[in-house]
């Protein structure tokens, strides 16, 4: 049994990894527990959202999947943060979770040069720090040339209902056991996080007129550049309050609960916390925001986002019970906080890649990151770099200015992460040259040159940057008179748009004028034209800054022999080995003085290397 890259896991990570590894021609075995359950959402079924809808964009723009599959199964398609600039929309959609599944599934499938394996893996065989295969729980061994690992929370995972615990790697399934084990004996840290889920319930027990409903948009925004069907909404979420009743019974039942008595020890999400934490740290709070959102168009479980819960069954019940048009309600399938083993994750390259192990990449929770779109996003990045390490050709290595995926994995393997990590767009300083719409501007060309991005669809995008390019010309040219106290003012259309007042549609009823495309294209003609002051000043600051921050650390650099270099900053730089300048900086307590030795320092260095190479060639 042999093949080329072993993908472990069938999550959101996994599936990514897999299908991108398969674009150049290698062969791929993508190992899960149950293969009917890949791409199953143990969570929310929902993708997108703040910052998360631009990494599913992201994804696309590299050849991924999500962004493909969440257009055929959403349900319900929202836009957040109309009211705020372009750069900071945030696309959601409410999956039909057993769709979703289905749709993933058969995606791999579709898939040349993939197979499939239900089966666990106990361990990575690895000679020499580097890869040679894996040993299945039943005895088998397949050899490979490079592993990506994508467990999610199936490593050594116990899941918590109430003070009742077991092991399982989500509910109902087990968890995975041995492999962190054998990966700790090849020098691998790890460590231990928690997260949870909520309760969800029939929707036929419940009162929605007490909940405030949430269509979908009127023409939503797909996810794929690929995507040319209409996209429908089938489906109404609904938002409502807890009550003080709700916070009463929460509070008299802590001593039940696995977070306050210290049977969970493990740090779970600070923005996306249990609803035991939510009235512990902000008990003054009237009420909690909640969302009822379906799972499906088909049946009638419905997801209670807001008040994700480890407490016992008996008490979720009379939590939801005594929230306004739940009184009534049914639970389906009870919440749960699960722990489970994780790898920081600086202890990887910028490619995923494990720093001590060749061809061992990382992706996903199990880097400590929480959410599908986060993992997506790691899953692509790993798989496109298996590729191209096996191949001999150059990897793909996406700057903080680049994408929000590069600023993802720049903040794990720099900073590291001790608790689950969230994409926010506070998080990336270039975000005005990140939107959602220039996504495909953004990475297509790369994925495209590194041979991931099917020649089709890079030249229809590019007639679309081109019909785009046309028409901001056009705007650039074209002449109109304003009136400013009586006077009459000529001006372009372009500098017309610049100013915050005016948009595509009030040009278009003002002045007649015509653009005879969809929403999503003038919307980014608008936002080119807004964001361009910006865009330049901001990229003049990043050719700049890049020049000093992409030089390169040398790898066998003895940070001891660097003066001026504090004791705690050594201590950090030898354990993280940051790859270049930026890299050193951005790592927390690394003060501008450190930086400014370094750099002096590589700086002779290099010189004293030129000087002996010229020396040695005369």
């Amino acid at each position: 049994m042999k093949t080329d890259i072993i993908v472990v896991g069938g999550g959101h990570a996994g599936i990514e990894a897999a299908n991108i590894s398969a674009k150049k021609h290698l062969s791929v075995l993508l190992i899960t527990g149950n293969i009917d359950l890949i791409g199953h959402m143990s969570c929310n079924p929902s993708i997108g959202g703040i910052s998360k809808g631009n990494i599913v964009r992201e994804i696309d723009a590299l050849g991924g999947l999500m962004g493909k599959i969440i257009d055929q199964t959403g349900i319900h398609f929202k836009m957040l943060n109309r009211s705020k600039g372009i750069a900071v929309w945030g696309n959601r959609a409410q999956a039909d979770k057993e769709l979703y599944r289905k749709k993933a599934k058969e995606s791999l499938e579709k898939q040349e040069n993939i197979s499939l394996l239900q089966a666990f893996v106990k361990k990575v065989i690895i000679k020499k720090n580097c890869v040679k295969g894996v040993l299945l729980d039943s005895g088998e061994v397949i050899e490979c040339s490079a592993v990506i690992l994508a467990m999610g929370t199936f490593l050594n995972g116990i899941i918590h209902i109430g003070l009742h615990s077991f092991e399982a790697g989500r509910i109902g399934e087990p968890s995975s056991k041995d492999l962190t084990e054998d990966l700790i004996k090849n020098g691998i840290q790890h460590g231990r996080l928690k997260t949870g889920t909520s309760p969800r319930i029939d929707g036929r027990t419940i009162d929605f007129s007490k909940f405030i409903e949430q269509k979908g948009d009127d023409h939503p925004w797909p996810f794929s550049f690929t995507t040319e069907t209409k996209l429908k909404n089938s489906a109404v979420c609904y938002t409502g309050k807890t009550e003080h009743a709700t916070h009463e019974i929460i509070l008299k039942n802590l001593k039940r609960s696995p977070l306050y008595t210290g049977k969970i020890s493990s740090i779970g999400p600070r923005y996306c916390p249990s609803i035991e934490d939510k009235i512990v740290r902000f008990g003054e709070r009237d009420g909690h925001t909640l969302f009822l959102e379906p799972e499906s168009s088909d049946y009638k479980e419905i997801y209670i986002n807001g008040i994700s819960t480890s407490l016992p069954f008996d008490v979720q019940i009379e939590i939801v019970n005594s929230i306004p048009g739940l009184e009534k309600a049914k639970i389906l399938r009870p919440g749960y906080g699960i722990e489970y083993d994780y790898f920081p994750p600086n202890q990887l390259k910028n490619t995923l890649e494990s720093k001590k192990i060749k061809n061992l990449f990382f992706a996903g929770q199990i880097n400590g990151t929480s959410g599908y779109e986060e993992a997506g996003a790691q899953g692509i990045v790993a798989g496109i770099n298996a590729v191209q390490n096996l191949r001999g050709e150059n990897n793909l290595i996406l700057g903080r200015e680049t994408s929000y995926t590069g600023v993802l994995i720049d903040d794990l393997i720099v900073k590291g992460t001790e608790e689950p990590y969230r994409m926010f767009t506070s998080r990336a300083e270039y975000r005005l040259l990140l939107r959602q719409d220039n996504g495909d501007e953004r990475l297509m060309p790369i994925a495209y040159a590194l041979g991931f991005l099917e020649k089709e669809i890079f030249e229809k995008r590019k007639e679309i940057w081109h019909k785009r390019s046309k028409e901001i010309k056009k705007l650039k040219e074209t002449k109109v008179f304003t009136f400013k106290e009586d006077k009459k003012i000529g001006t372009k259309l372009y500098n017309l748009l610049k100013r915050p007042e005016y948009s595509i549609k009030k040009i278009e009823e003002e002045f007649q004028y015509t653009i005879d495309e969809d929403e999503i294209f003038k919307t980014s003609i608008e936002a080119d034209i807004k964001y361009k002051g910006f865009e330049d000043k901001e990229k003049e600051k990043i050719k700049s800054i890049q020049k000093m921050y992409s030089s390169q650390i040398p790898g066998k650099i003895d940070y001891k022999c660097i003066d001026g270099i504090l004791i705690e900053s050594r201590n950090k730089l030898e354990k993280i080995k940051p790859e270049t300048i930026g890299q050193a900086s951005r790592i927390p307590g690394i003060t501008p003085s450190d930086i400014t030795a370094l750099a002096i320092y590589i700086s002779t260095h290099q010189k004293s290397v030129s000087r002996e190479t010229k020396g040695s060639n005369q």
